[in-house]
């Protein structure tokens, strides 16, 4: 590997070539690895799982006092997945006919940490009975022990599958999403039936933090040693510092295969540098299945990507609340289901899928 190479490019746009650190996970226990240390978790996913894939069950009675839920998600970016996630929460939970309040903040990934920062302190303030937030860097990490040690707010953190060994004793109410770790094998896997024998490729992180970790790391693991990793680089995770990104990279003039991406909008916009160059021979994977993913696979701009089901992690809130006021027992994590959809699939089989992923979410998109 090259040694790290700093690129500052438009607003203080950060992109650096490093090696990959396979042991930064080490602080998480994996889904399924959690599942097997504590066994009574599994029959509490499954009785989840069941409620996520039926039909509402509404509660008999509705609680006398709204409960009250504050959201603060990273969703101001082209992926669609955390506004589809809060409208699939929202309409569960008045099927289900709970009374609640909701508050919700939507900042940028890796951007608007003082914004941020005072939403968090607002929250608080307000004492919510759940707060919906994610976890991807240090700074969510000492924010979620504070929580976690010093008030009764139940937290609930999206778009993470794998708990944190630290916190065993005092784990959060819930984690939520589609496991990055099984997502990016799956991937994996796909690049090497493309790619039989060996292959070039290159890495396109997220910004610095759990993401690149759960799912940039967890792929370069999984390729066996005749893939070889050529470059990767660190994004701000937007469109336009992945566009950056490949433009440097087509520039060290590597003989490179395909290109792994960690997230959508850093898909878009290296499919933005391979057009624009020219070098869309170069296979190019999205990440997540959103709306924007599918038209640029429909238009041929993507190749593959790994399609999460997407409302299963806002039904899935939805479902672990109602057994909270129902004095019920949740899971501690749960993942949502995945499909691998490419190109080449037939159209009628990605609308199948789309009707289901977003069975709830597009009741207000259309």
């Amino acid at each position: 590997m090259q040694k790290s190479l700093w690129l500052i490019l438009g607003l203080a746009v950060s992109l650096f070539t490093l090696p990959a650190k396979a042991d930064s996970l080490q602080q998480f226990w994996e889904y399924q690895q959690y599942l097997e240390l504590y066994p009574e978790q599994r029959s509490l996913v499954q009785r989840l799982t069941m409620a996520v894939r039926g039909e509402p069950v509404p509660i008999d009675k509705p609680n006398s006092e709204p409960v009250k839920i504050s959201v603060i998600y990273p969703g101001e970016q082209v992926s669609d997945y955390w506004r589809r996630n809060i409208t699939a929460f929202e309409l569960r939970m008045q099927e289900l006919g709970i009374a609640y309040q909701l508050t919700s903040v939507f900042t940028r990934p890796n951007q608007d940490h003082r914004e941020q920062s005072k939403s968090l302190h607002d929250a608080l303030s307000s004492q919510p009975d759940y707060l919906i937030f994610t976890l991807d860097t240090n700074r969510h990490s000492k924010f979620i022990s504070h929580v976690l040690n010093q008030s009764d707010i139940k937290l609930i953190l999206q778009n993470i599958t794998t708990p944190v060994k630290a916190w065993d004793d005092n784990q959060p109410f819930l984690y939520v999403g589609f496991d990055h770790p099984t997502g990016s094998r799956t991937l994996a896997w796909y690049y090497q039936q493309q790619f039989p024998e060996s292959g070039n490729y290159a890495m396109l992180y997220f910004s610095p933090g759990y993401i690149s970790q759960a799912r940039g790391d967890t792929f370069i693991a999984a390729m066996p040693e005749q893939y070889q990793l050529q470059s990767s680089y660190y994004t701000t995770a937007d469109r336009e510092s992945g566009r950056k990104a490949v433009e440097a990279m087509l520039n060290e003039d590597k003989p490179i295969d395909f290109i792994y991406a960690c997230a959508t909008d850093i898909a878009l916009g290296a499919a933005d540098a391979l057009k624009a160059h020219g070098k869309q021979d170069i296979m190019l994977n999205g990440w997540g299945g959103g709306s924007a993913e599918l038209e640029a696979l429909a238009n041929g701009e993507l190749d593959v990507t790994v399609m999460r089901m997407n409302d299963d992690t806002g039904i899935a809130m939805a479902e672990a609340i109602k057994r909270d006021v129902l004095g019920l027992s949740s899971p501690t994590v749960y993942s949502g289901e995945f499909e691998i959809v490419s190109k080449h699939d037939d159209p009628e089989k990605i609308e199948q899928l789309k009707r289901y992923a977003f069975r709830y979410s597009n009741k207000q998109h259309d």
